[in-house]
C-alpha cells in the first residue's frame, strides 16, 4: 500500500467516510474533520509511519507542516519518511 493510500485510509477512517470519498484535493474541512479529528489523524499517521510530525495542535498556523489538503499532507509525510531514512 502506498503512502498516499495509507494516508487516505487514515483520514477516511477519522472522517467516517469511504476512502473513495477522499480525494487529493480534499481539505480536512471538506471532509468534516475538526481540530480533534485532525489531532487523531496526526497521531495515527505518526504511528503508521513511525515519524514525528512537526505540528502544534494549539497553533496549527504556526506549524511547519502543511495541512491545507490531503495532497499537502501526503507530500509532507513522504518528505518526513525520506528524511528519516
Amino acid at each position: 500500500m502506498s503512502t498516499r493510500d495509507k494516508v487516505i485510509a487514515i483520514i477516511a477512517e477519522q472522517a467516517v467516510l469511504d476512502p473513495s470519498d477522499v480525494t487529493m484535493e480534499s481539505t480536512l474541512e471538506d471532509l468534516g474533520i475538526d481540530s480533534l479529528g485532525l489531532v487523531e489523524c496526526i497521531f495515527a499517521i505518526e504511528e503508521e509511519f513511525d515519524i514525528s510530525i512537526p505540528f502544534n495542535a494549539n497553533e496549527p498556523a504556526a506549524s511547519d507542516f502543511d495541512i491545507s489538503s490531503v495532497k499537502a499532507i501526503v507530500a509532507g509525510i513522504e518528505q518526513l519518511v525520506t528524511e528519516k531514512a
